[in-house]
């Protein structure tokens, strides 16, 4: 690993590492509290030697003092010196417990001697220290003199007394929280590469696409507004979850640009992994490119479709299956252009069974006959086998996974199923990507809109208007339809001439331009073309959608009606695989 992947792991696992200190330092906090305080008094003594009249003799005696002070040190911590004090200050405890309390220390190449006592209470560990010094002081001149009463060979004179302290020694609050927390920090930065190590969700596109053996088509972030509506928010102005799912839309139509797939379904490893919400957002993403789209709700075990757009879920696809009602009859449109919904219908007892017929087969051509998309919401792969079964009848299947949640193995065996039975993979989803985040794999963009612009409002066109309406703009432009392209002062209608009757075709009839003048209300003067003539040839039935009104020639006549608008093609229908209902002539 580099330098890089630890600096991700601590970004990525920063929680780890804050609870880590947060417990450390409350840890230390904790102890500090419970520990009773104690305080600290210490006494100093001096131990001298009988002085020589020479130099010789002066250095050996401070010589002499230095070797006494270790002998001292020893008194002083001793029980006997122990004993003693607790005789003269009356405490109720064993000479033992008062030696556990003592200390003594010593300056290198000097003579001074510290009694340190350390007590829960200031005044008594005073107290102790300076008994102590007074007790050492009458017991080493009891060892140091002669039997024979002569001057003693070393002395212990007390030079420093004991003071009492107003502030306690222990516990040192402030160095147990920073040393709890520089324990924290390191504890913590330790289990976060260790759970990192240990931890087999996909966090990365590299992952989920080797464990998917598909290319990665869409990271959609995660979006909190989609827990309470699983609806994305096309019409927004800034929808980073819209533009996602625009992405993945454009990125399906361009995995084949020959066979785009037209019949998708939408399938997870295991579930809780956003598919539904993928299905639907997917189908109103298609929708929003002008195509016509059919979403099915292939889950017969838990169905969300129908409960994410509020439709009725009792009436749709097991019923038809069960030939108890045409597919026509349970289609539901939505409130939504261009998408249509067919729901679960009733759960079946055997939806493995039903989604693997040739029913189900019939169905899928019937919608594919019908629709530009369908998009199809299915079950888990590894629970059930119901997604499998559905994508033989299909162009393939989308595998979702989530962000963190989702397991290597996982993805894996989902992807195992669907190549054991040959089914075609058209690729990964990423669901729940944290955004934002730096060093991550997904990141957010925003693209302002210039206020400074008018907007056009799409409003609707009505047939003869020629004039577009802009936000922004001082007054709206009235539309004006052909009966209404007079000038105010134009002449009062006239009778309309006599037609006489058309010929056997039309073809044999030579163009005729009508008079230069208002024409009357009539199907002539809204822009519309006539009606046919009795005579022409019957046909096939087809539909027709009127071109929006076309601005008239320079130099025509005011008052000429426009010529009639011929049939196209519908906005968004594929050029290839698009049923002959679905097809529009030219």
């Amino acid at each position: 690993m580099e330098i890089q992947d630890y600096l991700q792991i601590l970004r990525t696992r920063w929680m780890v590492i804050v609870v880590t200190v947060a417990v450390a330092v409350l840890g230390a906090l904790a102890v500090s509290l419970l520990t009773t305080p104690t305080y600290q008094s210490s006494s100093r003594v001096f131990v001298s030697t009988s002085g020589g009249s020479t130099v010789s003799e002066t250095y050996q005696g401070n010589l002499f003092s230095q070797q006494r002070v270790a002998s001292y040190s020893e008194l002083v911590t001793g029980e006997t010196l122990a004993a003693r004090t607790i005789d003269e200050l009356g405490l109720n405890m064993t000479p033992a417990q008062l030696a556990s309390k003592v200390t003594a220390t010593s300056t290198p190449d000097t003579v001074l001697l510290d009694i340190v006592v350390v007590d829960t209470s200031p005044g008594l560990a005073r107290d102790i220290a300076n008994s102590l010094a007074t007790q050492l002081t009458t017991l080493v001149r009891e060892l140091e003199t002669p039997e024979d009463g002569g001057t003693p060979a070393a002395g212990v004179r007390l030079v420093e007394q004991a003071q009492e302290s107003s502030a306690p020694v222990s516990p040192k609050t402030t160095r147990n929280l920073a040393l709890g927390a520089a324990v924290g920090l390191l504890l913590g930065i330790a289990l976060a590469v260790l759970r990192d190590r240990l931890d087999n969700t996909i966090k990365t596109r590299t992952k989920l696409e080797a464990a998917s053996k598909t290319p990665l088509v869409g990271s959609l972030p995660f979006d909190k507004n989609l827990k309470e509506n699983a609806v994305v928010e096309f019409g927004a102005a800034h929808s980073p979850s819209a533009e996602s799912y625009r992405e993945l839309r454009t990125n399906l139509q361009f995995l084949e640009v020959d066979h785009p797939p037209r019949v998708i379904v939408v399938t997870s490893a295991v579930p809780a992994e956003g598919k539904t919400t993928v299905a639907v957002n997917l189908a109103l993403a298609l929708a929003e490119a002008g195509h016509h789209v059919a979403l099915v709700e292939g889950d017969l075990r838990r169905p969300r479709v129908s409960k994410y757009l509020g439709l009725i879920g009792s009436v749709g696809l097991s019923t038809v299956l069960a030939n108890q009602a045409d597919l026509s009859d349970v289609m539901q449109p939505t409130k939504y252009e261009g998408l249509e919904v067919l729901a679960s219908g009733p759960l079946p007892p055997n939806p493995s069974e039903l989604l693997g017929s040739e029913a189900s087969r019939r169905v899928i051509d019937e919608l594919r006959g019908r629709f530009d998309y369908i998009i199809v919401d299915g079950a888990p792969l590894l629970p059930v086998t119901d997604s499998a079964l559905l994508t033989t009848h299909s162009d393939g299947a989308l595998v979702v996974a989530r962000y963190g949640h989702t397991t290597e193995n996982e993805v894996a065996r989902a992807v195992g199923n669907l190549e054991t039975i040959g089914a075609h993979i058209l690729g990964a989803v990423f669901t729940m990507m944290p955004a934002g985040r730096k060093g991550g794999d997904n990141y957010s963009y925003y693209y302002e809109t210039d206020s400074s612009i008018p907007r056009q409002t799409p409003n609707p066109v009505t047939p003869g208007s020629s004039v577009t309406a802009w936000d922004g703009s001082q007054a709206a432009a009235p539309q004006a339809s052909a009966s209404q392209a007079a000038p105010p002062q134009a002449s009062p209608p006239v009778a309309p001439p006599q037609v006489s009757p058309p010929v056997a075709h039309p073809a044999a009839q030579p163009p005729v331009t009508p008079p230069p003048v208002t024409p009357p209300a009539s199907p002539y003067g809204t822009g519309q073309p006539p009606a046919a003539p009795a005579s022409y040839e019957a046909g096939p039935s087809r539909t027709s959608t009127p071109r929006p009104p076309t601005a008239t020639p320079p130099g025509t006549p005011p008052g000429t009606p426009r010529p009639p608008a011929t049939s196209v093609r519908k906005p968004g229908a594929l050029d290839n695989g698009v049923a002959p209902s679905r097809r529009y002539k030219e």
